[in-house]
C-alpha cells in the first residue's frame, strides 16, 4: 500500500469492489486526490467521500477506526460532500469488516501512553480534578459558539418532540416542561439542577413553577453565562448557580425537595455509578424525587474491532490488571469527551436502587435524540461562516463529526437516552399522583 499513488485504477476498483462486497447501506462515491472516482453501486450516491492524499487512502483502506478516521476528517485529508449522516453507514461496514479489524496494537499503548499522562496531570480517573478538567475541554468555548446552533434556549441536551412540526426551541422548552412536571415541582420547592449548564433549567423552573432553584456545573463558562443569564431575568432572589462539584453540594447547599441531573450521568463513570446515586440520595429529602436524564449504552451494541488485551500474553494480564481495562483509543474520549463512559439502563436501574431509590418511571426517548442532533448538523452547518470566527476549523469539525455521528449511533440502536424518575419514599409515602396523567397532558403546554 506504500505505493498507492502508482496503483492503477483498475487495481483501485478492484481493492474497493472487494472491501465492498457486502455493503448493504446507502450508495456513495469516492473521489481521489487526482480526480479518480468509484461508486458503491449504480444507484444515485446519497453522498461522496472526497480523499485528499494517499496516505488518507491508505487509512481508509487499512486501519479504518473511529480514531483514525476521525483524524483525517478534522485534518481535512477525507471529507464529505452531500448527506454527511449516510457516511456512518458506509464508516460502520468499514469497522466490522474483515479490513476493519486489523486493528494495531500500538493504538491500545497510545490509549495507554493518554491515560497515564491524564493521570500524572488531573489526578485519577474521576476524581474532582480530573473531572473539572475534562468538562473544561469540552464545553468551555464561548457561549457565542453554541448559540447559533443550539437556539436561544442553550440547551445542551435531547429535546422533546410533542410534534414532528415541533421546531428545536419549542421541543426544548417542551423538555424542560416535561422534566417539570415529572418532578411535579410546587411553589417554593428546594430544587437543584446537578451539571445545571448554562442555567436553562434552573430558570424555566423558577420562572414557570415558582421554585428556589440551585444549579451547580464544574464549567467556569457555564457558569459564567448562567449568572448572566439569571440576572437579566431579575431571578437573583430566587435562582443561583455554582460553581461546584455534585459531591461538595451537600455540605455546602444542604438538602432539596426535588433533583434533577440532564445530560450530566454520562460523565460520572462506570465504576463511580454507586457514590453517584447515594450522593444524590442523600441530597434529597426523604419523599423527595431525582429525575435522572442520561445516555446510555444498549447491552447487544458490539465492540468494534479487538482490544489491546485480545493480542497480550494471559501471564501478564494476571501479573498487571491495569492492562485488562485497556481498549482502542476512541475518537469521542480523545476528542470531546475523555473520561466519558456509558453504562446500560440495567446497571443504572441496579446501582440506583440499590442506594435507596425507589424506581417510579422510565422513559426512552431515543428517537427525540436523534431528531435533536440532526437539528444540531443542520444548526452547525447553516452557521458554518459564523462558527469559525469564534472558534478554529478543527473546532468546528470536531463538533460537527460528533453530533452527527452520536445522530446514526441512536438511529442504529446503539445508544439511547433515558429519563429515570426516583423517588427517596418517607415510610413508603412518595407524594406521587396513581397515574402519569398530568405529566403528558395538554393544559398549559406551550402553544
Amino acid at each position: 500500500m506504500g505505493g498507492t499513488l502508482t496503483l492503477a485504477p483498475c487495481q483501485r476498483a478492484a481493492l474497493l469492489n472487494e472491501l465492498f462486497s457486502t455493503y448493504e447501506g446507502p450508495a456513495f462515491a469516492l473521489r481521489l486526490w487526482d480526480g479518480w472516482q468509484w461508486r458503491s453501486s449504480t444507484a444515485s450516491p446519497r453522498c461522496e467521500l472526497v480523499v485528499r492524499s494517499a496516505a488518507a487512502f491508505k487509512t481508509l483502506l487499512m486501519r479504518p477506526t473511529e480514531l483514525t478516521l476521525g483524524e483525517a476528517f478534522l485534518a481535512n485529508e477525507i471529507d464529505v460532500e452531500g448527506d454527511l449522516f449516510a457516511v456512518f453507514d458506509v464508516a460502520q461496514h468499514l469497522f466490522t469488516s474483515e479490513h476493519g479489524l486489523r486493528r494495531r496494537a500500538f493504538e491500545g499503548v497510545v490509549a495507554l501512553a493518554q491515560s497515564i499522562h491524564r493521570w500524572r496531570s488531573n489526578g485519577r480517573k474521576h476524581s474532582i480534578a480530573r473531572d473539572q478538567a475534562a468538562i473544561a475541554r469540552h464545553y468551555d468555548q464561548p457561549v457565542s459558539f453554541y448559540r447559533p446552533w443550539l437556539g436561544e434556549s442553550l440547551v445542551y441536551s435531547c429535546a422533546y418532540f410533542r410534534s414532528p412540526e415541533d421546531d428545536l426551541e419549542t421541543a426544548q422548552y417542551n423538555k424542560l416542561e416535561l422534566i417539570c412536571r415529572k418532578l411535579r415541582l410546587q411553589r417554593e420547592d428546594r430544587f437543584l439542577d446537578i451539571g445545571c449548564g448554562w442555567g436553562s433549567l434552573v430558570l424555566h423552573a423558577t420562572q414557570h413553577h415558582g421554585v428556589y432553584a440551585n444549579g451547580v456545573t464544574i464549567s467556569s463558562e457555564q457558569a459564567e453565562t448562567a449568572h448572566e443569564r439569571i440576572e437579566q431575568a431579575a431571578l437573583t432572589q430566587s435562582c443561583q448557580v455554582e460553581l461546584l462539584d455534585y459531591r461538595e453540594v451537600r455540605q455546602k447547599l444542604g438538602r432539596f425537595d426535588k433533583i434533577a441531573s440532564v445530560g450530566m450521568f454520562e460523565h460520572v463513570g462506570v465504576e463511580n455509578l454507586p457514590q453517584y446515586f447515594r450522593t444524590v440520595y442523600q441530597m434529597l429529602r426523604p419523599g423527595g424525587v431525582f429525575l435522572n436524564h442520561g445516555i446510555a449504552r444498549a447491552a447487544k451494541a458490539r465492540f468494534r474491532g479487538p482490544r489491546l488485551v485480545d493480542a497480550l500474553d494471559s501471564r501478564l494480564l494476571r501479573r498487571v490488571p491495569l492492562l485488562r481495562k485497556l481498549h482502542d483509543p476512541s475518537f469521542i474520549d480523545k476528542y470531546v469527551f475523555p473520561d466519558g463512559e456509558l453504562a446500560t439502563i440495567t446497571q443504572a436501574v441496579q446501582e440506583a436502587e440499590q442506594a435507596g431509590f425507589e424506581v417510579r418511571d422510565v422513559e426512552n426517548l431515543r428517537e427525540h435524540y436523534e431528531r435533536t442532533l440532526r437539528l444540531w448538523v443542520e444548526g452547525l452547518q447553516r452557521n458554518a461562516a459564523t462558527l469559525l470566527t469564534q472558534v478554529s476549523e478543527t473546532t468546528y469539525r470536531t463538533w460537527l463529526l460528533y453530533t452527527a455521528g452520536c445522530a446514526a449511533a441512536f438511529r442504529r440502536g446503539e445508544i439511547a437516552v433515558y429519563q429515570m424518575l426516583l423517588s427517596r419514599p418517607d415510610n413508603g409515602r412518595t407524594g406521587l399522583p396513581l397515574t402519569r396523567e398530568d405529566c403528558y397532558s395538554s393544559v398549559a403546554w406551550r402553544g
